[in-house]
């Protein structure tokens, strides 16, 4: 795990100038220690036996079929503004995000037969910032009548005074931000 840590410290850049920073990433998927090593690494970040992994686009859907290939279990990605779930089709189930989410909101969705009453639910994304896209993914969920186990990320990137929302989402992560 250490190792793993490092890797990813070191992988991992701030890009832009002063207010308009931004996380790079990029260089994690070049490392094949850290592609081999990460599903195992988030998949023990919290409790439980998940029978399914869902994931926010965009990096969301690579962490998250990685540590769904490593459990031998499903992956559904959680879509952003998809055209089909953002019309009226009841087999899709979305979440509005909050306007103030990377300014301008957007909605989240998956096609509803894919999470499954009984399912027990890891969300599996790199980065948390807002808890936005990890809750939406909860509640979509726990709305189809399966149980959300957690979050597990690679960074924690909340507010320290998140605590609550934290619990609430279950976040285990490998580095909060300020490690970066």
């Amino acid at each position: 795990m250490v190792d793993l840590v490092g890797r990813l410290q070191v992988g991992f850049h701030w890009r832009g100038g002063p207010g308009v920073a931004y996380a790079d990433v990029t260089e994690w998927w070049r490392d094949p220690v850290v592609l081999r090593d990460l599903p195992a690494a988030l998949a023990a970040l919290v409790p439980g036996a998940p029978t399914l992994v869902v994931g926010p686009v965009s990096r969301g859907s690579l962490v998250g079929a990685l540590v769904a290939a490593h459990l031998g279990v499903g992956f559904v990605e959680v879509r952003k503004n998809d055209r089909v779930a953002l019309g009226s089709d009841p087999a899709y189930i979305r979440r509005a995000l909050p306007s103030s989410y990377h300014g301008g909101g957007g909605i989240m969705s998956f096609r509803r037969g894919l999470v499954r009453p009984g399912d027990r639910v890891l969300c599996v994304d790199d980065w948390i910032e807002s808890g936005a896209q990890a809750g939406a993914a909860r509640e979509m969920v726990l709305e189809v009548g399966a149980e959300y186990l957690g979050t597990a990320c690679v960074v924690d990137d909340l507010d320290d005074d998140d605590d609550p929302l934290r619990a609430t989402l279950g976040v285990g992560a490998l580095l909060r931000a300020g490690d970066l």
